[in-house]
């Protein structure tokens, strides 16, 4: 009976968007309510915790020092990982990455690379050697959809709250010293998520839309204006126009979203 339910929902959902509502009430172009929480992990160098919705996502990062890449000697190092706990959501399964996952990390390592959020030239300690290395771990807590907005909106916050420690390098070593300074940032990009279904766009799919779609397109957008990254995802495709029309719809959301954030 359940399964049945489902598709009835389904199919409800899409003739709802055929004609321009949504299930929830919001409009095609509406984000869900966005809340965003700063340095909730005491012992991680940086976190944040965005609830997108009921989609509950939380971010740490750690910093280490390490080597450079040998194409970027004097450049430091970003790691993104994702983790989708079983508890999140019953299609998730305990295990190392599957591809949902690394999908994820991805993205979101797109989003803040190309829009060149971190100066990671200031992280280089002695080129071609050492380095900062930037670890941003994302753990999924609850998932109603639309992880990827969720999940780049808390990397973000986290990387704003991050703290470097302060050290001196002694004979080729690194010494960690008293106190700390901000992580450089130079950029806050936003992500904003689109899924088509029946031929429309739809911002900030929940989960049951998702499960609709025909496919999903991710824009991520700088300070100013400028698309840095675009994912898809899906069996489905996107028509020239979709695409242009999606750009201008991102960078208007990823404007509203920024001011609301104080970013």
């Amino acid at each position: 009976m359940a399964a049945v339910i489902t598709k009835v929902k389904q199919k409800e959902i899409a003739q709802l968007i055929e004609k321009g509502k949504r299930l929830d009430g919001r409009g095609l172009t509406d984000f869900r309510e966005i809340k965003i929480e700063q340095g909730v992990i005491e012992r991680a160098e940086g976190s944040a915790r965005v609830r997108l919705g009921r989609t509950d996502v939380l971010v740490g990062t750690k910093i280490e020092f390490g080597e450079p890449f040998p194409d970027t000697p004097t450049e430091g190092v970003l790691t993104v990982n994702a983790e989708l706990v079983p508890l999140a959501s019953p299609v998730f399964e305990a295990g190392p990455p599957d591809e949902n996952s690394i999908e994820l990390a991805r993205i979101v390592d797109r989003g803040i690379r190309e829009s060149k959020a971190i100066d990671t030239e200031k992280l280089c300690i002695e080129p071609g050697k050492k380095v900062i290395v930037v670890f941003v771990d994302v753990y999924v807590l609850n998932h109603d959809g639309n992880l990827i907005d969720a999940s780049a909106l808390a990397a973000m916050g986290a990387l704003l709250n991050t703290k470097v420690p302060n050290y001196e390098v002694e004979d080729g070593e690194v010494k960690i010293k008293s106190g700390h300074t901000q992580l450089p940032i130079k950029r806050n990009p936003v992500t904003v998520t689109f899924a088509k279904i029946g031929g429309k766009l739809v911002v900030d799919p929940w989960l049951e839309e998702e499960q609709v779609m025909d496919a999903r397109l991710s824009i991520a957008i700088d300070d100013d204006g400028n698309i840095c990254a675009i994912q898809k995802g899906g069996n489905g495709y996107f028509e020239p126009q979709m695409i242009l029309e999606a750009a201008k719809i991102a960078k208007d959301k990823a404007k509203e979203i920024r001011k609301k954030l104080g970013w």
